[in-house]
């Protein structure tokens, strides 16, 4: 069964150990590990999360961070946690084991969040031994300003504003385009199409009004028709129309009356 160990008891705490020379940032380094091995590359993979560690400086509780090492190994191993700067942290059991398929948390607190460490990145480095093999693995730890997740929200922002950047690229194309095709419009278009001139308003109204009256004239008629039911020597049998179709003349006329009168 999986077991977990927590590395965050009162009163077993230390400090990492510094494992880079000349200076706290500790660039261009060898550490003890490779000395040790000879500089030759640990077949043993380490399985440490999270892959870097964030503090923001605004949000207390991310002063305190939490790494996990896990062990998936049929046997126990050791590690050893060690920083490049070891005075700006404090990991609780920087040293310690961990059993055979189980896990355990190294709680990880930054003890300068102050203004001059914004910005600054630092490297922890875990070395792990067991089953005769060794490992290693290197984090990166960063101070940064304000809270977390605000980060995402100017990323967010930053994206909104290439989004509106490239909209405003695409319209002025499309206007440039559009200013080429009004000059060249005279020549596209046949000249026949220059003399044929729009009807005028007064001329549209005459025209609705003349059908209107037809169709008026036309209801009129419909209607002073007899039914199919009735039986008349002087219109033809085929000219008898339905109540139906009285009806839907009725209500049309009636529409028309409103229309002439409005």
């Amino acid at each position: 069964m999986r077991r977990r160990d927590s590395h965050d008891r009162q009163g077993q705490g230390g400090g990492a150990e510094q494992w880079a020379r000349g200076g706290d940032r500790g660039h261009s380094v060898r550490g003890e590990t490779g000395a040790e091995t000879g500089g030759v590359a640990s077949p043993l993979p380490v399985f440490l999360f999270p892959s870097e560690l964030v503090f923001y400086s605004e949000q207390r509780s991310s002063h305190r961070r939490v790494l996990t090492l896990y062990n998936p190994y049929s046997f126990s191993i050791n590690f050893k946690m060690l920083c490049t700067a070891p005075s700006l942290y404090r990991v609780v059991e920087a040293e310690g084991s961990v059993r055979a398929k189980s896990c355990v948390d190294l709680v990880v607190r930054h003890l300068d969040v102050s203004p001059r460490n914004l910005g600054r990145s630092d490297r922890f480095r875990m070395e792990v031994r067991g089953g005769g093999q060794v490992g290693v693995r290197e984090i990166w730890a960063e101070l940064r300003a304000g809270e977390e997740g605000g980060g995402v929200e100017e990323e967010e922002e930053e994206g909104r504003r290439r989004k509106r950047g490239r909209r405003g690229g695409e319209e002025s194309r499309a206007g440039r385009q559009q200013q080429a095709l009004s000059v060249l419009s005279p020549l596209l278009v046949p000249t026949q199409t220059h003399l044929q001139l729009p009807a005028s308003p007064a001329v549209r109204s005459v025209s609705q009004g003349v059908v209107c009256v037809l169709l008026a004239s036309l209801c009129v008629a419909v209607l002073m028709l007899p039914l199919h039911t009735e039986s008349s020597s002087v219109v033809p049998r085929c000219l008898h129309v339905s109540n139906n179709q009285k009806l839907a003349c009725a209500y049309t006329l009636g529409l028309l009356t409103m229309m002439f009168l409005r």
